[in-house]
């Protein structure tokens, strides 16, 4: 059985984690080829440098791009394991997200949201950390930090902020107003560093007109990729019935269980808003919103008591990301 032996917590796992991604991203490598960026995509500040360096190399770019979805859910299983987001001792969360991201074939190159999706995990491991911390000064303060500097890669990595404000609410039984400012002077001081380096080197006007096309230019790489649709259509399924079975053990789950997923659930709600509210975002936001998306997923998968069904969802899930990988690339993306 598929399932059962992925969740498993054997060593062995690792390697079938890393065949799994590799088969997914065998085209890529075959045929690399770059993504195809808008205007000042790629002009971020820090991302910037990495793009000059790989840009005339595809392959490398996909390599990388590779490497850091790979990082991405092994950060994923650190912070579950740490805080038993899961009740069950499973690695299932490293191999959800590479089959969710293995889908989006468009991204099987380099990106700067993968860049803002590391910096985005280590935000919430520090957030988390808070929970009945005596001094939770130090976590709050590398919250915002982490954010500021994914979002010198991904400026829209921002549109999350306001999910990690709300968390202080959640996280904290007494808030205390110097809480919310320790977060955000976590964040400006990068923000100061970067446009201070940005002044000096006389780079000032043309990081804010990236910023901006970042933030107004339109896109839409969802529009009649239907493929793509049908494959967001059953991440949504399951994302429901997660929320169902989610608040069905919520009375038996731990407090810290609750407030940890209530945080993941606000942040995946302000990554989804960015769709309508930032012209900017589009398949690339997929990446962040799938980072809290991967927890409920492998909780679902953990708690369905039925083998039969359990088995059969994820079969169901798991050739859908394969058929990604040839149906997506028979209708036009526009």
């Amino acid at each position: 059985m598929i399932l059962e032996t992925l969740k498993s917590n054997r060593p062995f796992n690792y390697f079938l984690f890393l065949v799994t991604g590799a088969l997914f991203w065998i085209n890529s490598f075959r045929f690399p080829s770059p993504y195809n960026y808008f205007d000042g995509e790629n002009g971020s500040m820090l991302f910037s440098p990495v793009y000059k360096i790989t840009a005339r190399v595809p392959l490398i770019q996909v390599v990388i791009a590779f490497a850091l979805v790979l990082m991405l859910a092994f950060v994923i299983q650190q912070i579950n394991s740490r805080f038993a987001l899961i009740k069950s001792r499973t690695k299932l969360p490293i191999v959800i997200y590479i089959i969710i991201v293995g889908g989006f074939t468009t991204m099987h190159t380099l990106h700067p949201v993968y860049f803002g999706g590391i910096f985005l995990l280590l935000a919430i491991n520090s957030l988390f950390s808070v929970f009945n911390n005596p001094k939770p000064q130090i976590g709050f303060f590398n919250s915002g930090f982490f954010i500021a500097i994914g979002s010198l890669f991904y400026f829209n990595l921002l549109i999350v902020l306001p999910a990690f404000l709300i968390a202080v609410n959640i996280l904290r039984r007494e808030r205390k107003i110097s809480e919310y400012f320790i977060l955000i002077i976590g964040l400006i001081i990068p923000m100061i560093f970067a446009l201070s380096y940005a002044f000096y080197t006389g780079q000032l006007n043309d990081t804010f007109i990236t910023i901006q096309k970042n933030i107004l230019t339109p896109v839409n790489l969802f529009m009649r990729n239907y493929p793509l649709q049908g494959f967001m259509a059953l991440l949504i399924f399951m994302t429901v019935i997660g929320s169902v079975k989610l608040i069905r053990q919520y009375d038996s789950r731990k407090v810290s269980n609750r407030k940890y997923f209530t945080v993941l659930f606000v942040i995946f709600i302000f990554s989804v808003l960015s769709f309508t509210f930032v012209p900017a975002t589009s398949l690339e936001m997929l990446v962040i919103s799938a980072l809290p998306l991967t927890f409920l997923i492998s909780n679902l998968f953990v708690s369905i008591e039925s083998g039969f069904w359990r088995e059969l969802l994820f079969i169901l899930f798991l050739a859908t990301a394969v058929l990604m990988q040839f149906a997506d690339k028979l209708t036009p993306v526009g």
